[in-house]
Formats: C-alpha cells, sequence, structure tokens
C-alpha cells in the first residue's frame, strides 16, 4: 500500500508552528509525549531501551522476528498488569493521586513494546518521523484524525510516515496531540472502570484495564509496522 504525508494545504514555505503550552493540561500533554520519547524508547536505570529489548528478543529466538515479537509482547502485558494492579491499590480515595502516575508508567510500557515491534520488523526507531509514528499507534483508530487536525495529510500505514522529512515543529504538535489524546482517553475510562469503592477490587480492575488496553496497543503496533523489505 503506497502512503503519502505532507503538511495539508500549507504553503511550501509555511512551517506547522507547535501551539504554546499555557495552561496545565497543555503542559500535562507535552511533558507525558516527553516522557514517552525519553523513557519509552531510550530508557532509564533499570527500564532497557526499545532497542535492546528488540535485540535481545530476536537473539533469544534466533532472529524469528515472529516469535520475538510475541516475548515482547507478553513480557509488556505483564509490566502492565503489575502497574495496574499496584498503582490501583488503595480504592477510589487515593485515585486521584494515583491516575497521573499509572498513565505515565503505562503508555511508557506501552511506547516501549511498540518501538521494540517497529525495531524487529526492521524500522529505525532513531529517525523523528518514526517515533511520532510510534506515539500515534498508541491511539490507533484515532491517528488519522489527529494528524489531519495536526495539519498533516495521511494515507496508509504510520510507518510511512517516517519516509517523509516533516519538519520539527510539525512533529511537535502531532507529539503533543497525542499526549492530549491520551490523557483525555485514560481519564474517561479509569473514571468510568476504576471508580470503585472497594480497594482490592479497584486494584483487580486496574490491571485487567491496562492489560486490555495494552492488547489493542500491540495489535495496532503489528498493523501499523508491518515487515519492512529491503
Amino acid at each position: 500500500m503506497s502512503a503519502m504525508f505532507g503538511l495539508g494545504k500549507s504553503k511550501p514555505d509555511q512551517a506547522v508552528q507547535p501551539k504554546k503550552a499555557d495552561g496545565p493540561l497543555d503542559n500535562a500533554a507535552m511533558h507525558l509525549a516527553e516522557r514517552l520519547l525519553d523513557v519509552g524508547f531510550d530508557g532509564k536505570a533499570g527500564f532497557e531501551p526499545a532497542k535492546k529489548v528488540a535485540q535481545d528478543a530476536m537473539t533469544k529466538h534466533q532472529g524469528n522476528a515472529d516469535k520475538a515479537i510475541a516475548e515482547i509482547i507478553g513480557d509488556h502485558r505483564k509490566l502492565a498488569a503489575a502497574g495496574g494492579f499496584l498503582t490501583g491499590l488503595g480504592g477510589f480515595v487515593t485515585l486521584p493521586i494515583a491516575l497521573p502516575a499509572n498513565v505515565l508508567e503505562f503508555y511508557i510500557v506501552a511506547t516501549r513494546m511498540t518501538a521494540a515491534v517497529a525495531s524487529v520488523r526492521g524500522y529505525d526507531i532513531d529517525q523523528r518521523e518514526l517515533r511520532s509514528a510510534v506515539l500515534l499507534a498508541l491511539i490507533g483508530a484515532d491517528a488519522d484524525d489527529l494528524l489531519k487536525k495536526a495539519g498533516v495529510v495521511s494515507t496508509g500505514r504510520l510507518a510511512n510516515l517516517a519516509a517523509q522529512r516533516l519538519p520539527g515543529p510539525a512533529l511537535l504538535v502531532v507529539n503533543k496531540a497525542v499526549g492530549f489524546r491520551l490523557i483525555s482517553q485514560v481519564g474517561r475510562k479509569a473514571f468510568a472502570k476504576l471508580g470503585k469503592g472497594i480497594p482490592v477490587a479497584g486494584g483487580v480492575i486496574g490491571a485487567g484495564l491496562d492489560v486490555y488496553l495494552l492488547n489493542r496497543i500491540a495489535g495496532s503496533a503489528k498493523k501499523e509496522f508491518p515487515p519492512r523489505t529491503a
């Protein structure tokens, strides 16, 4: 499937400029996107980079990409379940405090999983456009709508975004918009699903919701980043 990405109807010499952060939600969206790009791809102490996760899985399975991806998804599913359960403990009383940490933790796990899948499939996850494509994969079917609102015309799979050379400001707009969408999605689902007065029940539901969401993202990752042909 062929795909083209460009800058909407803007003139060639016009660049899409990121909207200045002017409120708590703007700051939260940008912070979330930056943290996902930082920790989700490059890792931190005790949390390995996506590229190493991909390399280790491929080495273990002797270059079998399908088996490597299955292991990557399985390992991150366990991380998502553990994170959701531990953060959910305490019930509704502590949820407003725990939710931001849970959102960040879950989507860092989801970002690394998606980036590792893309790496196994042969994509350069150090490329800026590819990193933005990985973030877009986190929101699934909403990606096309978000790209249009950001002024980026797209058709086809998100992996094709990496073939373009979009200006930095356009990528910042996309990344921030992903942050907004993720905060909105998780806020609705979390308060609907985790608003339980029983502490342990809240934890179990939190873990189950995280695994459900991660499975959807895993499906999106495999679809949007098909095996790359030389």
